[in-house]
């Protein structure tokens, strides 16, 4: 079995992982994206989004999903791909994949301490925060690497 596979889980067995580490005391951060081409922005924010915790999951966008999201030529990387990428790094403890447009449901059902999206949104536009913050957790932001997106690098690769 692959290591990764591990923390790759389906949303139900993620659900009872957060419902265990929060009966132990611990605080779970939540992330979303689609992480198509892995780069240093996507390392910083995942990096940084840990520290606002003890464990640090991760709602993948599925391909369909990221399709929605980003047009027909995406994703670049499937999503057993990325999630295995996303599964790779040691301060990932979950990966999970969501199919909806946005991860709203998914929040709902997990209910992480704490909601980490970039600096780029406002905490008021944050899908998700209402029900985190209504369960007694929080939200935060967290700024961004200049210069570094998959779609700078797919422009960059193209020319």
């Amino acid at each position: 079995m692959k290591q990764t596979a591990t923390k790759i889980v389906s949303q139900e067995e993620l659900k009872d992982r957060v419902q265990d580490w929060q009966s132990n005391g611990l605080k779970v951060v939540f992330s979303n994206g689609c992480f198509d081409i892995l780069h240093l922005g996507h390392i910083d924010y995942l990096e940084k989004a840990r520290s606002c915790g003890d464990r640090l999951i991760i709602g993948l966008n599925s391909d369909d999903s990221v399709r929605l999201l980003k047009g027909k030529n995406r994703p670049v990387n499937n999503e057993e791909a990325r999630a295995r990428m996303l599964a790779a790094m040691s301060f990932i403890d979950g990966v999970t994949v969501f199919g909806e447009e946005t991860p709203k449901e998914l929040i709902d059902y997990l209910l992480p301490n704490v909601l980490v999206k970039g600096s780029d949104y406002k905490v008021e536009n944050i899908v998700g925060a209402d029900s985190v913050i209504a369960n007694g957790g929080s939200v935060e932001t967290i700024d961004l690497v200049n210069g570094y997106s998959t779609t700078n690098i797919i422009e960059k690769i193209r020319k």
